[in-house]
């Protein structure tokens, strides 16, 4: 009864309208996945360097210290920008290939 009801589901999904509508949920997941993953790795990068540039700084005798909002604020800007759009690019061709793929006629 439980394994005919789990078949009775996935074969919904194997229909041309939901499954359609699944592929776009994915991709519309996994475009925010990209944004999330492309935009930690700018501030983690812009920390690294703002490290690297505190700790030369500090190894100076007398020179100014770096000053940690000078390095991310503009990271933050950036980060934003470069992850938005590779998040737009992979959900943009995600959407594309899911609506040329729906208007295929089955074979």
């Amino acid at each position: 009864m439980l394994l005919a009801a789990a078949r009775h589901r996935v074969a919904r999904w194997r229909q041309p309208r939901s499954a359609a509508r699944l592929a776009r949920a994915l991709w519309i997941a996994w475009s925010v996945i990209v944004w999330n993953v492309v935009f930690d790795h700018v501030i983690v990068v812009a920390g690294r360097r703002y490290i690297a540039a505190a700790g030369r700084a500090a190894a100076a005798p007398a020179g100014p210290f770096a000053n940690m909002d000078d390095w991310m604020r503009p990271a933050v800007t950036r980060g934003f920008w470069i992850a938005t759009a590779a998040g737009a690019a992979v959900l943009f061709t995600g959407l594309a290939a899911v609506h040329r793929a729906a208007r295929e006629k089955p074979r």
